[in-house]
């Protein structure tokens, strides 16, 4: 029976190891095939514009599937499609579509770490940066932080999302999060998109300097927050 269960405990090992290694080798395959031409087309607008009117109907569709992508490949930038959103499909449906296509891709990515542990987060982030994150260990005002941290414009939410799977919030709570906390950032990415789109460069740049300056802020604290946990603990 004892050999029974060791074996059957290795074979466990080797399956999680060998759908990690699966993982890692999907995530660079999708990142060179996909993720690379799509941020460039994503710094092309007016080509991008073009696509989705070739499209028709299925744009949105197919946006939300870049959307989600770039979430779980956590490499690729989301800013240039957040405004690439604004510029082809204007203010209010490219936030729309932002905001859904966000919700799904955190949601998936928090049930993959849930599954997977560590080992689905280190795939893409050293473990010294997970470490650093250890205002997420505070479990009576878990919730409170994370909410913080992803309505605060500048913070690492692509490096958030993966560690925030490792914690004990809740499901429900990581639902409610994902769908309210990233409305800032994303609607001045698309508002500013929308400007360019219809030619208000004089608006979309004081939108982006605003952005810029409101996300170096954001990022300061993150970081005056992260260094502040770290004297509290030693």
């Amino acid at each position: 029976m004892s050999d029974h269960n060791r074996l059957t405990e290795k074979q466990k090992k080797w399956i999680a190891g060998t759908g990690i290694f699966l993982f890692l080798l999907l995530s660079a395959l999708i990142f060179f095939f996909a993720g690379t031409p799509l941020i460039r087309f994503a710094q092309e607008p007016e080509q991008f514009r073009s696509w989705v009117d070739e499209q028709g109907v299925m744009a949105p569709i197919a946006f939300l599937g870049m959307l989600i992508l770039q979430i779980i490949v956590a490499a690729i930038p989301g800013e240039p499609l957040e405004i690439a959103a604004g510029y082809a499909f204007g203010a209010l449906e490219g936030t729309l579509l932002c905001l859904f296509g966000a919700f799904l891709g955190r949601v998936a990515v928090f049930l993959l770490v849930r599954r997977f542990g560590t080992r689905a987060v280190e795939v893409f982030f050293p473990l010294e940066k997970l470490n650093a994150l250890s205002i997420l260990q505070n479990k009576k005002k878990l919730t409170l932080w994370v909410f913080f941290l992803f309505f605060l414009p500048g913070t690492p939410k692509d490096l958030l999302c993966y560690v925030v799977g490792l914690t004990d919030l809740p499901l429900k709570s990581w639902l409610i999060i994902s769908a309210i906390a990233p409305i800032p950032s994303i609607v001045t990415s698309t508002i500013g998109g929308d400007a360019l789109g219809v030619g208000n460069y004089t608006f979309a740049l004081l939108v982006f300097l605003i952005t810029i300056v409101i996300s170096g802020l954001g990022l300061l604290a993150y970081r005056v927050l992260c260094q502040t946990r770290e004297r509290s603990k030693s």
